[in-house]
């Protein structure tokens, strides 16, 4: 446990660079052994990519760096669980093992909603650990959703400040 917290605390560094650009505080980091492959952010807002998750970005460095689309050996640590879209790509790459820290009651496909990872009738299932630093996890998405919310009620106050009849 002390192995997947050391790596988890290196996906939240990941997950504050997104936040301190303004984007979901998500960080992910790929490991093999005791190698750090690849790290990775959320950047759909800066990019504008629908597909730009961390998890996503995480596993494409992953991929390029080791030269193959194959991550068999592979940890993948996530801040947030991932969502259907990421389950689909951590099951096609071959990712041995995913441990994420907070849950995603509304779009979590490794054990909330549904488990993706674990689906037999895939080819390739993933060893899911969950709740890993899971109160740091969640406390930054529920702090920066708090903040989006209060900027979103200021500027909505003052719209209704600045319209004159």
């Amino acid at each position: 446990m002390e192995r997947d917290e050391y790596y988890m605390k290196l996906a939240i560094e990941e997950a504050k660079k997104a936040g301190e650009m303004q984007e979901v505080p998500i960080g992910a980091v790929i490991v093999i052994g005791d190698e750090v492959i690849s790290r990775a952010h959320n950047l759909r807002e800066t990019e504008q990519r629908s597909v730009a998750h961390a998890e996503l970005l995480a596993i494409d460095e992953a991929c390029r760096s080791l030269g193959t689309w194959r991550l068999e050996n592979a940890t993948l640590y996530v801040t947030l669980e991932p969502c259907p879209m990421c389950a689909g790509a951590i099951v096609l790459s071959r990712v041995e093992r995913v441990v994420y820290g907070a849950s995603d009651p509304k779009g979590g496909c490794a054990g909330t909603l549904m488990n993706l990872l674990q689906e037999e009738r895939f080819n390739h299932q993933a060893e899911v650990v969950s709740g890993v630093l899971d109160e740091e996890c969640g406390a930054m998405l529920s702090e920066f959703f708090r903040e989006l919310r209060r900027k979103k009620r200021k500027a909505k106050e003052n719209m209704g400040k600045n319209t004159s009849c």
